[in-house]
């Protein structure tokens, strides 16, 4: 990288009033809010982090500057210490994350990101952080539209990048989406402040960089960066407007389960537009399956019309972690017993996520090697067998059967301890054994929004 600072000399920069109606357009904020910004060291994000310490400041809060450093280029630790220095310089707290596993190989680029994500999220996390700041702008919004657009997304990936989008941590903020970037670079140099310039981002090699480059010849025809933004903004408009017929149609159609299974009514999908019924089946899926994303659409909607191609025939499929079968109007979405997360470790005083679908918290001592997973069909065998030597009615296991192998069971090592889904507890200890630990549905993906899609926004995070 290289310090330098350039911009269109007629950009205004932004000034305060300015920026503090694009943050109150975010939303809520505590009332000495607590900040994080991704920096780089490029104007993007050195100007947010100027604006947004002055914002906090007025509302004794604080902001904490975060630069990760990938260690994939020689000098990449100088670069992130000269925007220590810089921030340094004018109060601004400012702390380096480095990601410790890199390596060469193929899908470097998308490990990078997913390794930048992770470390800005855990900082945030372990702050205490409910605020992740980050510097996508105008032009970015544009050149993510259009990367979107020549990958043949539909409405909900020309929505582009979101203002406001909630991570495992913290919510993701990006103030700067109706921003032209000249505008920010102007700003660092109305508060004297040197920037780094990445060289890859004059690289043709990169997509992004070749859209970037185009945009001037673009605007020429009417495709300005800012018509492009606006473009996708109607688009998350558009897509807000299908999320919420999905959810209308889900209230009617869907009966979850707190064990992890959903119930469907086939005839609902039948009757309800295409579009809808595909975004109703793919967030069961997605909250079933713990995957958090859509199915690919060809799959999606090949299982669709099995199901709604004969109301009364039997449908047997797998699809996104997921048993899919239906017989007459009734439709099951059960979790795959083979795709189920590993037993996680239960310990007294500690919740434990596991599949991505259930939390549980154990509040007094468990047996030793107490675990959390699924059933299963080897441990609903087991149950089985348990409940036929001691006569018990078969109405014990009051889960449809599809259903029963993805039911979280609690295991000691003598094997499977309760089943609290079951009010099930193997002979001859307490069933207040199910009462000591509490298990709770926390799928990574609810049953509303546009079929558990996540945000496809974390792109070039503090550019």
């Amino acid at each position: 990288m290289s310090a330098k600072g350039s911009a269109a000399p007629d950009a205004a920069p932004l000034d305060d009033g300015e920026f503090g109606r694009l943050m109150a357009a975010l939303g809520w904020f505590e009332s000495r809010p607590a900040l994080a910004v991704a920096v780089s060291g490029g104007a993007d994000s050195l100007a947010l982090a100027l604006l947004a310490d002055r914002w906090a400041r007025r509302r004794d809060g604080r902001l904490t500057a975060l630069t990760v450093d990938h260690r994939l280029r020689p000098g990449s630790a100088a670069e992130a210490a000269q925007v220590g220095a810089w921030l340094a310089a004018r109060g601004i707290a400012h702390a380096v994350l480095v990601w410790a596993d890199a390596r060469g190989g193929g899908g470097l680029q998308a490990r990078a990101r997913a390794a930048r994500h992770a470390l800005l999220q855990d900082w945030c996390e372990a702050a205490g952080v409910l605020h992740l700041l980050l510097a996508h702008h105008q032009d970015d919004q544009a050149e993510t539209f259009l990367l979107r657009l020549g990958r043949g997304s539909g409405v909900d990936g020309l929505g582009a990048m979101a203002p406001i989008a909630h991570a495992r941590a913290c919510r993701l903020l990006r103030p700067l989406l109706d921003v032209p970037k000249a505008r920010l670079a102007a700003t660092c140099r109305a508060f004297d402040q040197p920037v780094l310039e990445d060289p890859s981002n004059r690289n043709p090699a990169f997509a992004r960089v070749r859209l970037r480059q185009a945009l001037p010849a673009l605007a020429t025809d009417g495709l300005a960066a800012e018509r492009l933004a606006a473009t996708a903004t109607a688009m998350r408009r558009a897509r807000a407007a299908l999320d919420q017929a999905t959810a209308e149609l889900l209230v009617r159609a869907a009966r979850p389960h707190p064990g992890g299974f959903c119930r469907l009514e086939r005839a609902a999908l039948a009757r309800a537009p295409r579009e809808l019924a595909l975004r109703a089946l793919a967030a069961v899926l997605g909250c079933v399956g713990g995957a958090g994303y859509r199915p690919r659409l060809e799959r999606l909607a090949r299982l669709l019309d099995a199901l709604v191609a004969d109301a009364g025939a039997p449908v047997a499929r797998t699809l996104g972690g997921c048993r899919v079968a239906a017989r007459g109007p009734t439709l099951w979405v059960a979790r795959e017993p083979a795709a189920m997360a590993p037993p996680v470790a239960l310990a007294a005083g500690r919740a434990v996520n596991w599949d991505r679908r259930f939390v549980a918290y154990a509040a007094d001592p468990l047996p030793r090697g107490a675990t959390l997973g699924g059933l299963g069909l080897d441990g609903l065998a087991a149950l089985r067998a348990e409940l036929r030597a001691s006569a018990e009615p078969a109405t014990s296991l009051a889960v449809p059967s599809i259903g029963l192998p993805g039911l979280p069971a609690i295991r000691d090592l003598d094997g499977v301890l309760a089943v609290p889904h079951l009010n099930y507890c193997r002979r001859g200890h307490r069933t207040d054994t199910i009462g000591r630990v509490s298990v709770f549905p926390d799928p990574v993906a609810a049953l509303v929004g546009a079929g558990g899609a996540t945000d496809p926004g974390w792109v070039d995070v503090g550019r």
